[in-house]
C-alpha cells in the first residue's frame, strides 16, 4: 500500500453507517475501551467499507479503526512459519477459485465447488492423511465423499458420530429427551471422533453434517486443523442460508 493511502486509512473519520447499530454505553471496567465490533450490522456497501478500501468509511465501533493494537498483535501471528504458510496457501486457494482474473473490468467468475477446493488446499499443504468426521444421517454422502477423496490419492480416516455407542445416559439424558424414546439410544460423540483422528495422526480434518454443539466439541478436541464441507440443517436439506434468504417471507417466524 502506498504511504499516502496508509496515512489516509489511519486517519479515516468514523462515519455512522445507515441502519448501523450504535454502541451501547460502557459501564464499569468496560469504560474507556473501544466499542465491541459489530461488523454484522454495518450498513455500508462492501466497496465503501474501510476494511475493503483505503478510501472507505466505517460504522461506529469498526475494529479496523478502533482496534489497531489488537490488529497488530494478530498480524504478528503470521510471522510464525506454520501460520504464515497456512494463511498463504489459503489465500492462493481462494484466488484459484475464480477464473479470468486478468480481465478488465473484472467480473467475479467462481469455478470450483467446496469439495474441490478442500482437495486442492490439502494438496497445496502437502497433506496426505485426511480425517472425515460425519453425522450418521449423512452416511451415504460420507461414503461418496470418502470415495472421491481416495480417488484423488488421499488416505482417509473416517468416523461416524455414533461410534462407540456411548449411551445418552452418560450425559444425563433421560428417555423423555431421546429422539427415539424407549430405546437404548447412543449419543453423538464428537470427542471420540476427534480423539480417533488424533490417534490416527490426521493432517487435516473435514466435518460433514455434525450437529450444532457437537461440531464445537470436535473443534475443541481435534489436534489437526479442521474445515467444514457441510453443516447440518434438518429442514433445508443442509442449506442453512435458505432460512436467511427467506427470513422476510417463509421463515419470517425467525424474526421475534
Amino acid at each position: 500500500m502506498k504511504p499516502e493511502a496508509a496515512s489516509k486509512r489511519s486517519t479515516q473519520k468514523i462515519q455512522p453507517a445507515k441502519n448501523a447499530k450504535q454502541p451501547q454505553k460502557k459501564i464499569g471496567k468496560a469504560a474507556g475501551r473501544p466499542p465491541r465490533p459489530d461488523c454484522g450490522a454495518c450498513g455500508l456497501p462492501m466497496n465503501r467499507r474501510v476494511c475493503f478500501s483505503a478510501d472507505g468509511s466505517a460504522s461506529r465501533g469498526c475494529p479496523t479503526l478502533t482496534q489497531k493494537t489488537l490488529l497488530a498483535k494478530a498480524n504478528r501471528e503470521y510471522g510464525k512459519p506454520p501460520v504464515h504458510e497456512f494463511a498463504r496457501q489459503a489465500s492462493l486457494q481462494e484466488a484459484a477459485c475464480y477464473a479470468n482474473r486478468h480481465e478488465r473490468p473484472y467480473v467475479m467468475q467462481p469455478t470450483k465447488t467446496r469439495l474441490q477446493e478442500i482437495g486442492e488446499f490439502a494438496e497445496r499443504m502437502g497433506y496426505r492423511r485426511l480425517g472425515l468426521a460425519f453425522c450418521i444421517g449423512l452416511a451415504g454422502e460420507a461414503c461418496r465423499v470418502e470415495e472421491i477423496l481416495k480417488n484423488w490419492g488421499f488416505e482417509v480416516v473416517s468416523a461416524v458420530c455414533k461410534a462407540g455407542k456411548t449411551p445418552k445416559s452418560l450425559i444425563g439424558i433421560g428417555d423423555e429427551d431421546q429422539i427415539f424414546q424407549g430405546t437404548d439410544e447412543a449419543m453423538c460423540n464428537p470427542v471420540f471422533q476427534a480423539k480417533l483422528m488424533n490417534e490416527a495422526a490426521t493432517q487435516f480434518n473435514i466435518l460433514l453434517g455434525l450437529c450444532v454443539g457437537h461440531d464445537s466439541l470436535f473443534f475443541q478436541y481435534a489436534q489437526a486443523p479442521t474445515t467444514v464441507l457441510a453443516v447440518k440443517d434438518r429442514v433445508t436439506g443442509h442449506n442453512p442460508l435458505a432460512a436467511v434468504y427467506l427470513s422476510d417471507t417463509y421463515y419470517k417466524k425467525l424474526i421475534r
